[in-house]
């Protein structure tokens, strides 16, 4: 009798135990399912808060001289998002943050057809729109037959999704739709840094302005390198892919051949521009961030003498550059649009930089952050008055400068120079 008892009282302590096991889980199945419906019903509330990154010290979220409404997008794709482009093979999940996403028809209708074309870029042209709330922007047309155009649109609303600061042409839109890839700007109504250049009827830059330029294209690589979060290389920095607003104001543009440091590092084929490329980049097909300071140390020797690498601009510097025992007179490379107009002092510190960047050892090249801080010294040394301004006379002018500053200098004029992929988008001064 007391055995049975005791199976008893057994089986009953097994029961319970069971009996609990079951409820805790059957508890737990619940809370899970009910914490899924409420994930799915509430989860474009929560997308709908998140703020849009903003990296660095000088990150700006205003993007353009006009304000840019809500009116004729038809959906807003918030930070952290990830959505699907349509009209494209592969199925790339891109992740963008505040990108608008615009239908044909509303820039088939923007555009008038698109027949306000204002330039041609590498992939495709590039036409003003104005919008139904009356912000103007640039929209970018791709080529449907071209690979090379597809990545680019991938790629820039990839980067510039992220991106935002005062000197790089913020993307503000997109459209995949009906076999079309569209890539939608702010409206840069000065047009391009090359066109200012070498265009004889625009009215050329005084130096005052090629030295700001030089600053916010400055500040502009020095976010991409030290404030985005990874960092970003642009590869593709040219006098066309400077875009001017009407303060003339400098942003940075065209990122299609842009790429974040940790990612394909080592690339398969040379891409950029022809002249623009660092020698180093080109021989062992590994970009970095002073492949960039290379092609700033170019252009900043293109606004010193108004000419391109076509017209071999860097061995014309070279040959200028070769007398480095005593006395340089960078002065004679200087644009003669300038007419003399320009501070012998600050020609010579902005070429000594220049020359810096373009130093064949990339180690020796300066980073972004230190070119930032010469060009603001040079500017609040002109505006405190502590740099005196004097007009320059080459047949009398003579300026020494400090050789331990330049760093060791190439003595073969003439650089290695390939065919490369021009991924251009100018705009033009409407």
């Amino acid at each position: 009798m007391q055995g049975e008892s005791s199976g008893l009282i057994i089986g009953l302590s097994i029961g319970v135990v069971i009996g609990v096991a079951l409820a805790i889980i059957a508890f737990f199945c619940y809370k899970y399912h009910r914490n899924r419906s409420q994930v799915g019903n509430n989860s474009s509330r929560r997308t709908a808060t998140i703020p849009i990154r903003t990296n660095g010290a000088d990150s700006c979220n205003i993007l353009s001289d006009s304000s840019f409404g809500t009116e004729s997008p038809r959906s807003t794709i918030q930070s952290g998002v990830q959505f699907w482009l349509r009209g494209i093979k592969k199925a790339n999940v891109i992740s963008a943050s505040g990108i608008l996403e615009y239908s044909y028809k509303d820039l088939q209708k923007a555009t008038f057809n698109f027949t306000t074309l204002i330039g041609q870029g590498a992939y495709g042209p590039v036409y003003r729109a104005q919008m139904p709330a009356g912000e103007t922007v640039a929209v970018k047309v791709l080529a449907n037959d071209s690979k090379q155009g597809e990545k680019e649109f991938q790629t820039e609303v990839m980067l510039l999704g992220r991106l935002h600061h005062r000197n790089l042409v913020n993307l503000v839109g997109y459209c995949a739709e009906k076999n079309q890839h569209m890539l939608i700007y702010v409206y840069m109504s000065r047009g391009s840094l090359a066109s200012h250049l070498y265009d004889e009827k625009l009215k050329p830059l005084n130096w005052e302005v090629r030295v700001q330029i030089a600053l916010d294209v400055a500040r502009g690589l020095e976010y991409l390198h030290d404030g985005a979060v990874p960092p970003v290389i642009h590869r593709d920095i040219k006098s066309s892919n400077i875009l001017l607003d009407q303060s003339m104001r400098a942003r940075v543009a065209d990122f299609g051949l842009s790429r974040e440091e940790m990612v394909n590092k080592q690339a398969s084929n040379i891409r950029g521009t022809f002249g623009y490329l660092d020698p180093e980049y080109i021989s062992t097909r590994s970009f970095t961030k002073k492949s960039d300071v290379y092609s700033y140390g170019v252009l900043l020797f293109e606004l010193i003498a108004g000419r391109n690498p076509l017209q071999g601009l860097m061995e014309y510097v070279e040959l200028a550059a070769m007398d480095t025992e005593g006395k340089v007179g960078w002065e004679e490379i200087v644009d003669p649009r300038l007419d003399g107009n320009f501070g012998v002092q600050e020609l010579n510190e902005v070429a000594a930089l220049a020359h810096k960047c373009v130093n064949r050892i990339p180690r020796r090249r300066p980073c972004m952050r230190d070119i930032v801080q010469v060009f603001s010294k040079i500017i609040k040394s002109r505006h405190t008055g502590k740099q005196q301004y004097e007009p320059s006379n080459p047949r009398t002018d003579e300026v020494t400068i400090n050789m331990d500053q330049l760093g060791r200098r190439s003595t073969n004029p003439e650089h290695k120079r390939v065919e490369s992929i021009d991924s251009t988008t100018e705009s033009i001064e409407a």
